[in-house]
């Protein structure tokens, strides 16, 4: 959601930086011990009712339609109100899933959870970061689940932060007695006497907004239910602006709240109305500035309001244009817009002066260049710092606001990942980035923008021990079917033999114009050290390659998401690196598209697939108005309830209504209750379909989490349970278990 989104991806690098965050992030998210097509045995059966829906003269039946609990809103909320015929199909889904790979692997899975946990540093902390008098930072304890939110003085003459730690929220105590809890976000007030924090207790998006006195450690004796996280404060440190959800999940309110009022009395400035459009609240890098932020896909909108005189109206930054993005951000005089006005695919960067908002007065500062993808535009007092990619490639631009003059930060390994970590502080000459490679563990720099001196601050730790080499990364690439060339980045031991008989763990996603970093994750090691090739194939449908790369992978295009992984596959054994016959994919959310399409179409490439939260109902989903993201998917997608070409074509992928007897491989699909994002009963009506038409393939194996949401277990190490459950099926089927 262009600037909205990236702030709060800012505010999570500076939440979660570390080494502990980082081995919990796999990408975005595996038994020889029976044949898994002949030693399994059946699962369990749903029933089937016949369930009618006819579009565009065109009849199908849903006989899985049941397993949609009427009351879902409901149930997403608190998973005990699930209807019991429900939650007994999902249990017994949870048993045969036990009885078939959990149990069978239960010692491969302990011995991959306590390595995937050695790897993590305990009592990991993030690098203070300044805000005034005070810093910044988040820390775990050793054997905590959750994160410790904490403070230091900064030394007025040093200006580093030496004081002690004042912790001010203590997420292992916090989440006692809950079945779920999540900090979603926090924010401190201007004049740091208050933090307002998000909390989700149910694995949803809906969290609760609260407000803590710093001092004390004491909430207000209120609190705001419903909320979305994020939080933009005033420059008066008492009013501040956040967003309500709808029943259907979605964000349409801005409120302003006065610290103390009752929430009753809060003041709504925006309501959005068309369900079509996603919208989230942030500030520009100057804080003078709310920023409204709308989006549909390939257009946005937005609105702005005075941070010094927080109760007037905002007002739009420039009339809408359909098919136009824009993110605008302040420094003194004037407004710079990150945009692709006027056919600018990759992007450009344009200048407005504050009072003459409107695209009529905006001028080119940084133009077009066809290749060079703006992803982000960073501001501080004296530059500008880009964050771009060149081929599947990120790099560091540098400009001086005052002479105008910019050079790149050059980095040397094959593949790798960059992140600005914005900080809190607008006048300062420190950049702080994050770096890595899928061999290189993150690396936290301060890097001087006017001397170029590049500090490191923090390597991130891995106990039980890393030789960055002891593996190799390699950059190749795949010839799709109409001659695109499809990146992949590689990572092996350097003992694993590159001859074409090693397995491969091949991970996509390739949706929305999310790009797949090359970035360093511990999670991935235990499988690369059991001699399995990891690889991430950068296909269209993501930025990863510029706008245009995203732009040919979706709508009516979108089957080029799927060949190319099937490409992907095909490439990764013809060049040698991997045994044809050993290929397991991984793909989450609409990642999970993403595998069960190229299952459907290519069963035979793949010995596994592992769909977490997987996105697989899509006619259904994206026909059904009332679902949480389906308005705004219309442009991503298609529409298929007023076009029956989009229609057609969707039908034509959509994993669900695609299965058929086919010669699947085994199926290792993760959902969960209380996800509004991708529902439970879509991995769930998948299944049951595979175990109809294919009852001699697979197996198809259902992990349902009965408390938890998209994001999956909320503490630390519970997640990584789950990602040892997902290697072990990996394992499995390649013979390694």
């Amino acid at each position: 959601m262009g600037k909205i989104m990236r702030q709060s991806i800012d505010r999570r690098n500076i939440l979660l930086a570390g080494a502990a965050m980082t081995a919990l992030s796999a990408l975005p998210v595996k038994a020889q011990t029976m044949n898994p097509r002949r030693g399994a045995p059946q699962g369990p059966i749903a029933k089937k009712i016949a369930h009618e829906i006819t579009q565009h003269g065109h009849t199908r039946t849903d006989y899985y339609h049941w397993l949609r609990d009427p009351n879902w809103q409901e149930v997403i909320d608190d998973p005990s109100k699930i209807s019991a015929e429900i939650r007994s199909h999902l249990e017994a889904e949870n048993a045969y899933t036990n009885a078939v790979l959990l149990e069978p692997t239960a010692k491969l899975r302990a011995d991959l959870f306590e390595e995937l946990k050695a790897k993590i540093k305990q009592d990991d902390s993030s690098i203070p970061a300044r805000d005034g008098a005070w810093a910044y930072a988040t820390r775990f304890r050793t054997g905590g689940q959750y994160p410790i939110v904490y403070r230091k003085a900064v030394d007025p003459i040093s200006g580093e932060p030496t004081g002690k730690d004042n912790i001010l929220i203590d997420g292992d105590k916090e989440s006692q007695g809950e079945k779920f809890w999540r900090l979603q976000d926090w924010e401190q007030s201007p004049n740091h006497d208050l933090l307002a924090y998000f909390v989700d207790y149910e694995g949803g998006n809906k969290v609760t907004l609260r407000f803590r006195v710093t001092e004390t450690g004491v909430d207000l004796p209120y609190k705001i239910e419903g909320a979305s996280a994020g939080l933009v404060w005033a420059k008066d440190g008492k009013t501040c602006f956040y967003t309500l959800l709808d029943d259907n999940f979605r964000a349409t309110k801005v409120m302003r709240h006065v610290v103390g009022d009752d929430p009753k009395r809060d003041v709504m400035i925006f309501e959005e109305k068309d369900p079509a459009f996603q919208m989230g609240i942030g500030k520009t890098s100057s804080a003078e500035y709310l920023i409204i932020y709308r989006s549909e896909s390939e257009s946005s909108d937005v609105l702005i309001l005075s941070l010094t005189t927080p109760t007037a109206s905002p007002k739009p930054f420039t009339p809408y244009r359909k098919g136009v993005e824009y993110s605008p951000d302040h420094h003194g005089k004037h407004f710079y817009i990150r945009t692709n006005a006027d056919g600018a695919v990759d992007f450009k960067v344009a200048k407005t002066p504050i009072g003459a908002t409107d695209a009529k007065n905006w001028r080119d500062f940084i133009p077009h260049v066809a290749g060079r993808f703006i992803e982000n535009v960073n501001l501080y007092s004296g530059h500008m710092v880009r964050e771009e990619a060149i081929d599947a490639l990120p790099r560091l631009t540098v400009r001086n606001m005052v002479t105008n003059q910019e050079y790149q930060i050059e980095f040397q390994e094959e593949a790798y990942d960059l992140s600005v970590l914005r900080g809190f502080e607008w006048h300062t000459t420190k950049l702080r980035f994050t770096y890595n490679s899928p061999s290189t563990p993150t690396e936290t720099w301060d890097y001087d923008l006017n001397t170029k001196v590049k500090v490191l601050l923090k390597t991130q730790e891995i106990p039980s021990g890393h030789d960055k080499d002891n593996y190799v990364v390699r950059r190749t690439t795949a010839m799709a079917r109409d001659g695109a060339s499809i990146p992949l980045t590689i990572l092996y031991h350097k003992d694993t033999p590159i001859d074409g008989s090693a397995p491969c763990l091949l991970y996509g996603y390739g949706s929305y114009g999310i790009s797949m970093p090359a970035s360093f994750s511990t999670n991935r090691l235990p499988l690369v050290d059991r001699g399995m090739v990891y690889c991430i194939a950068h296909i269209r449908g993501g930025q990863d390659r510029g706008y245009q790369w995203y732009l040919d992978g979706k709508l009516m295009k979108k089957q080029n998401t799927f060949s190319d992984f099937a490409r992907a596959a095909e490439a990764l054994a013809e060049q040698k690196f991997v045994d044809p016959k050993k290929i397991v994919i991984e793909g989450r959310s609409a990642g999970g598209l993403l595998v069960g399409a190229v299952m459907n179409q290519r069963p035979e490439l793949f010995a596994g697939v592992i769909g977490g939260v997987a996105f697989v109902d899509v006619i259904n989903t994206i026909s059904d108005g009332e679902l949480p993201l389906t308005p705004p998917e219309w442009t991503e997608w298609g529409n298929p309830i007023t076009s029956k070409a989009a229609y057609d074509y969707m039908m034509a992928y959509s994993p669900y209504d695609q299965v058929g007897k086919k010669p699947y491989p085994p199926l290792f699909a993760q959902t969960a209750l209380s996800d509004s994002q991708v529902t439970y009963w879509e991995p769930t009506k998948w299944v049951a379909k595979l175990r109809e038409f294919s009852p001699d393939a697979g197996p198809f194996l259902l992990n349902v989490n009965m408390s938890a949401g998209h994001g999956g277990a909320s503490g630390r190490f519970d997640r990584l349970k789950e990602v040892a459950d997902s290697h072990a099926f990996a394992l499995w089927c390649v013979g390694k278990a």
